[in-house]
């Protein structure tokens, strides 16, 4: 009989070579997983999972050029039955919601990923979900938020590059008087001391996000 037949077969998607190449001697050494493709960013990952069809997909959230974020979303509208995990180094709540609505199965941080990996493999290829109780915490935090609008988050990044209101009612073609409401509605939201204090919230929880260099 072939054994083949019965290894979880996974794809990872990660920028770092260095964190994929930790993750296939992990995975490579156990002897149900077998690691059948890696990609660097979110365009490969969904070429690879055409060729490959996984059962399962390690998904890095942050990558230069298409995001892990929109991959999961291209993938699963391709594929619904698609187990992703998505492993991060961002705690922020916003972030994981984001990708559990987009169909992620699973979410560790990457700093956990020789303990919590291989579990977590196994338990998504049996249709379990897991949430770390760090993260859990966070987004029970934060359930009864007022979530900031599209245009409120339009106006915090743009706040987060240095822009002044002005120069942000500028760019986004609406009033100076506009752009103070938004502002005001920011940082209630929020509860924010004041603008760099809503950016550091912002970025914490993952509704904005600081833009990567192109590779």
């Amino acid at each position: 009989m072939d054994s083949t037949h019965n290894l979880i077969r996974i794809l990872t998607v990660d920028d770092h070579p260095l964190l994929r190449k930790g993750i296939a001697a992990l995975v490579n050494a156990e002897p149900d997983l077998k690691l059948v493709a890696e990609a660097s960013n979110g365009q490969e990952a969904i070429d690879a999972f055409r060729s490959h069809q996984p059962d399962v997909t390690l998904m890095d959230l942050q990558m230069p050029g298409v995001g892990g974020l929109e991959a999961i979303n291209h993938i699963r509208s391709e594929f619904p039955d698609a187990r992703i995990i998505v492993l991060t180094t961002y705690t922020g709540d916003v972030q994981v919601l984001h990708a559990l609505k987009a169909g992620a199965r699973a979410y560790i941080l990457k700093g956990d990923v020789h303990k919590e990996l291989l579990d977590a493999i196994r338990a998504v290829h049996a249709g379990q979900k897991r949430i770390p109780p760090e993260i859990a915490a966070e987004l029970a935090d934060h359930a009864a938020d007022d979530l900031l609008t599209e245009r409120e988050i339009d106006v915090l990044r743009l706040i987060a590059a240095g822009n002044s209101n002005k120069q942000i009612a500028d760019q986004l073609s609406i009033g100076e008087a506009t752009v103070k409401s938004h502002v005001t509605n920011i940082l209630s939201k929020l509860s924010a001391n004041d603008r760099t204090h809503a950016v550091t919230i912002g970025l914490k929880r993952g509704i904005i996000e600081l833009d990567l260099p192109k590779k």
